[in-house]
């Protein structure tokens, strides 16, 4: 089953970044082993997947505890510095990312980048794609709550809608490659591909599972939001940020 034009429920698309587009975890991992190392202190991996999907500032807080005796703030900007200073040297696409993000496009679906990577990793990795994909941005630099709390994606939501009133969650899918991730835009409303990368996931009926993006194309997702049955204006109940259904 094919659906086009006005047939098609879907008018977004809202990626998480970081294991979802680029495999940037190993990077993430290596700035946290080498910061705990500095301050006297062990990283473990047990430690490092705790962290996988999560906040910065959370994350920050785990890295503190962990011996780094540093700011919140001195902390991220630190693992931000060096993550966009490998990014540079190498962007560690996922595999059908990048050819879905091209298909969306020429559909005229529109994209939002919504990570809990603040601002110049983001746009770093943004700027090494050849178009410009992405219409929204969020990154959890711009947001109170960062994942699993859905204000991200609430906020992208009502950024999209800001030129087309007549969109709501119903009419969104989420890609997402974690945990809170995949809790964040469950709790948004928005119908959520989970495609688990460094830490599995189990089967839910919350979301769909996917091993890979790679041979997917916007009519998967056309077909998969057609069969949620979500695209009416009931769906869209929690439009406001911070509301969680």
């Amino acid at each position: 089953m094919q659906l086009h034009g006005s047939e098609s429920p879907l008018k977004a698309v809202l990626w998480d970044m970081d294991g979802t587009i680029v495999d940037t975890e190993p990077y993430w991992i290596a700035a946290e082993h080498a910061l705990v190392e500095a301050h006297g202190g062990t990283w473990s991996h047990e430690q490092a997947m705790q962290l996988v999907g999560q906040s910065l500032t959370f994350s920050a807080g785990l890295l503190q505890k962990a011996g780094v005796a540093l700011s919140i703030r001195d902390i991220i900007d630190h693992l931000t510095a060096e993550v966009v200073s490998s990014v540079r040297q190498e962007v560690p696409w996922r595999p059908g990312a990048r050819e879905l993000l091209e298909d969306l496009h020429l559909a005229g679906i529109r994209c939002a980048l919504v990570t809990m990577s603040e601002g110049p990793l983001a746009r770093q990795v943004m700027d090494s794609l050849p178009r410009p994909y992405f219409e929204v941005l969020v990154t959890g630099d711009t947001v109170s709550r960062g994942k699993p709390h859905p204000e991200a994606y609430l906020t992208a939501v009502e950024r999209l809608r800001e030129t087309d009133p007549h969109l709501h969650p119903g009419h969104c899918v989420a890609l997402e490659d974690s945990a809170p991730g995949v809790a964040a835009a469950v709790a948004s409303g928005v119908t959520t591909v989970a495609i688990p990368h460094i830490v599995p996931l189990p089967e839910h009926s919350h979301y769909t599972l996917w091993d890979t993006l790679a041979g997917r194309s916007r009519t998967d997702l056309e077909e998969l939001l057609a069969a949620a049955g979500k695209a009416s204006p009931a769906a869209g109940s929690a439009t406001a940020v911070g509301t969680t259904p």
